[in-house]
């Protein structure tokens, strides 16, 4: 039988193989039975060239290289996905390595070791099976023709099949414009080159992103102003994060009724009690995780979209709302339930007194990946800093940073608010920290998911209305907001707004009246939003007599608009 021949099964085989990996898709939205007939204009090119270097010393470097670069596009693609559907944007090589591990974390709290870890086994698996079937398939067609006559034509193949995927990858990147006719001639696309291409491109942007960061990062338009948070006298200053609360709150119906009825309770209640409200709308800089881009977008003024920048931040000499608040005379704190171990980026920020999970005294069980309740965190807030009464001797004004974490994944199990009195060291909680349906139960059914973000921002919320009236005699100014959005499934809205809630003393609120933010617990939906990089500001200037109301330097008011630096590969 001739060899050619003998190969034909093989070579279908190893055709198909080379087909799928080609077409991966790297977007949720690509996943259809249409992108299987979406050409991969690569795979001509990578067949001919087999073909012509053949089985020698060339054909094995050449599947070596053809291996190794087509299985990281794979695992580049595969990241993409992922980093999609958590975060609505692709993966950045250069700045979002930290995810890996911020993902095994979530997915030991959530899911348990043994599944996470037979989770990450698998995928390690299928990496090296994709990567082994590639090399067996370039083998195949390195060993296919081994005549002349069929390496002449494979190398008569290799040029237009060349031109044609550099064409595709040209006007997909908009380097050049073919004119419709030509275009609509084109049989496919060169998608995994693209994404390879892609790759590069985005770190050369990226590294010119970081250094544009690093200069604004050293120009601080607050810097030498004075005197700064006088009207706040003795009152405190408490920031509170509600992770996942967003706009989807006020949008999505399947939380509208659940959420907005509970605002208004709390707003009703409040206002008997003698305090006042506003409510904004605050752009994030990210969705579905990092909640630390949020924070620090807040903290320095400075838009941190990914990771490269907060890190180019902890390097500079920015000066943080904390900062500011202890040159001031203010004590200023930070509690961090979700840390499990030291925060020792915490350093930077200007804080006194940080508070990880171990430091705030919690003795029941924890909530899946949830370390404690947050009504427990806002007990602790007391216990440790606020037990005595503002303008008492020896009492210091505070600063205080709080990340609520109960409406964090994996939403189960969700406590119900208990008396104050009855907190003590946690281990009430106990009884539901392992009520309900398991996370592996409960993530199974889209719809089950969305329920529990539901009842758990709704949790959050009612926490927080009970502890400012909890305090409405003697209270502090609250400035609270959620960190971003969800993933993109769970909220079900397009935007990267949240919410923000000033609450406190009329007297206090009433300074943020001249940025006509809604009164209320309710923001109108038509309020331009600000961005979180413009808050720092924003609050130094409201709370302060020494700088004036407006800058030369736009606030960042923008309409459900962000800018952002989100280069890198697009599905198809």
């Amino acid at each position: 039988m001739p060899h050619a021949l003998y190969l034909k099964p093989q070579l279908l085989l190893a055709t198909l193989i080379l087909y799928l990996v080609l077409i991966q898709p790297n977007h949720p939205a690509a996943m259809t039975w249409g992108a299987l007939w979406v050409f991969p204009l690569e795979l001509p090119v990578v067949i001919a060239a087999l073909v012509l270097m053949g089985s020698g010393l060339a054909g094995q470097v050449l599947r070596a290289l053809l291996t190794a670069t087509i299985t990281a596009v794979a695992i580049l693609k595969l990241a993409d996905f992922g980093t999609f559907i958590a975060f609505n944007r692709g993966f950045n090589l250069l700045v979002d390595i930290n995810l890996l591990s911020a993902a095994w974390v979530l997915a030991q709290g959530s899911f348990g070791f043994l599944l996470s870890a037979l989770v990450l086994a698998a995928a390690i698996a299928a990496v090296a099976l994709v990567a082994s079937a590639l090399w067996w398939a370039t083998g195949i067609w390195t060993r296919a023709a081994p005549a002349r006559s069929s390496k002449f034509a494979a190398g008569v193949l290799l040029v237009p099949a060349l031109a044609l995927a550099v064409a595709e990858i040209a006007e997909a990147r908009r380097m050049v414009t073919l004119p419709d006719v030509v275009s609509g001639m084109i049989p496919g696309a060169a998608f995994t080159a693209r994404v390879g291409l892609e790759r590069v491109q985005q770190i050369r942007d990226t590294r010119a992103d970081l250094a544009v960061f690093r200069e604004l990062a050293r120009n601080d338009p607050m810097r030498g102003v004075a005197p700064l948070f006088d009207r706040l006298g003795t009152r405190d200053l408490i920031i509170v994060y509600v992770e996942s609360y967003g706009r989807s709150s006020f949008e999505n119906p399947l939380y509208i009724p659940t959420h907005t009825e509970t605002l208004r309770g709390i707003e009703a209640d409040l206002r008997a009690r003698g305090l006042a409200m506003r409510s904004a709308w605050a752009t994030a800089p990210m969705v579905g995780g990092q909640s630390w881009l949020a924070h620090g977008s807040v903290a320095s003024g400075l838009w941190l979209d990914n990771q490269g920048r907060y890190r180019a931040l902890l390097a500079s000499p920015r000066r943080t709302l904390f900062h500011y608040a202890q040159g001031a005379g203010l004590r200023t704190v930070a509690i961090k339930p979700a840390h499990i171990f030291p925060w020792p980026e915490g350093a930077f920020f200007g804080f006194d007194a940080i508070y990880n999970a171990p430091d705030l005294g919690y003795e029941g069980d924890p909530f899946n990946w949830v370390t404690m309740p947050d009504q427990f965190t806002l007990h602790a807030l007391d216990r440790l800093e606020r037990q005595r009464p503002q303008g008492e001797p020896g009492r210091t004004p505070l600063l205080a940073q709080v990340a609520l974490v109960s409406s964090h994944a994996p939403w189960i199990p969700i406590p119900p608010l208990i008396a104050w009195d009855e907190i003590g060291d946690g281990r009430i909680f106990n009884q539901w920290a392992n009520s309900g349906d398991p996370p592996e139960a409960v993530w199974r059914d889209h719809d089950y998911v969305r329920d529990q973000f539901r009842l758990a921002v709704d949790y959050s919320l009612q926490t927080m209305g009970a502890w400012a009236a909890r305090h409405a005699d003697d209270p502090p100014l609250i400035v609270m907001l959620g960190d971003h959005e969800p993933a993109r499934f769970v909220s079900g809205v397009d935007g990267f707004d949240v919410p923000l809630h000033v609450i406190g003393p009329a007297e206090l609120v009433d300074h943020f009246a001249p940025l006509g933010w809604t009164e209320g617990m309710t923001p109108d939906p038509d309020l331009p939003s600000v961005r979180m990089d413009a808050l720092r500001d924003l609050l130094l200037r409201s709370l302060s007599t020494g700088p004036s109301r407006t800058t030369d330097s736009p606030l960042g008011f923008r309409r459900n608009v962000c800018e952002r630096s989100l280069v890198g590969a697009k599905g198809i």
